[in-house]
């Protein structure tokens, strides 16, 4: 979104009056990428250009982003190693590069990832307090998908998955035995089933079909909590700017689904 040069100025909160604003731009203080701009009207996009006043860079108030993304296979949830970027991996974040600002880039992290090959809905949030109310485990906030298997599913699954299901986890270098909380199994057809857990550990949902004799050959993220990927209709590899209401609407109604 484009500003005009005093209406960027006055956000900042640096100046007491838009008398004062006007006056250090006409008087040659402020810069635009490093170019004196002496126009009150000059309109630029304050996301990928930096001003200063007399050599001061100054930043909109901070403002938390929240995107939800439909992530495309083949894509990692973190940042990119030289030895990863070496081999062409590709990082979720670099979707973003181009509609946020250099701080808010490097503030961004994904709400719990979703391996390479999985797709679908993904949170990329500056918003730490989000994060913490939707990745920590006492939350149990549901993550649902839609799975598919290469052999057919049978209504014994479900069951194995109501009980909790024996996986195994690395921790600290060594492989431990873990049971997951109860999940639900609802089977579609019979090799696509819906899943519901409320925990994410790494690679879980994978590791619970593995344990009971499943390969899966697609995975998919549908929703978390109240917010589901078909209600925005977004492509694979498009994303969508949530709104504070969406993100607020998407609280209140996993925490309405969780009382009794």
């Amino acid at each position: 979104m484009k500003l005009r040069l005093h209406q960027f100025l006055s956000k900042t909160g640096h100046f007491t009056s838009k008398r004062e604003v006007k006056e250090a731009i006409w008087s040659g203080e402020v810069t635009v990428n490093g170019s004196v701009v002496k126009d009150i009207a000059f309109q630029f996009n304050a996301t990928k250009k930096d001003v200063a006043f007399r050599g001061e860079t100054l930043r909109l108030p901070s403002v938390e982003r929240t995107f939800l993304l439909n992530k495309p296979r083949g894509v990692v949830c973190s940042r990119l190693n030289s030895q990863e970027a070496a081999l062409g991996k590709r990082s979720v974040f670099e979707v973003f590069r181009p509609h946020v600002t250099p701080n808010e880039f490097e503030r961004l992290v994904s709400v719990g990832r979703l391996d390479e090959d999985t797709t679908g809905l993904l949170l990329v949030t500056t918003n730490g307090d989000l994060v913490h109310r939707i990745a920590s485990p006492e939350k149990q906030v549901t993550k649902r998908y839609r799975v598919t298997t290469a052999a057919p599913l049978n209504s014994a699954d479900g069951a194995r998955f109501a009980e909790g299901i024996g996986i195994e986890l690395e921790v600290n270098g060594d492989i431990e035995r873990y049971l997951t909380l109860p999940a639900e199994l609802v089977v579609e057809s019979p090799n696509i089933a819906l899943v519901s857990v409320t925990e994410g550990k790494k690679r879980q949902v994978r590791r619970m079909f593995a344990a009971l004799g499943h390969e899966v050959i697609a995975l998919e993220r549908l929703a978390i909590g109240g917010l589901n990927l078909a209600a925005f209709n977004v492509k694979e590899g498009a994303f969508v700017d949530l709104s504070d209401r969406d993100v607020e609407a998407f609280v209140h109604q996993d925490e309405a689904d969780k009382r009794p």
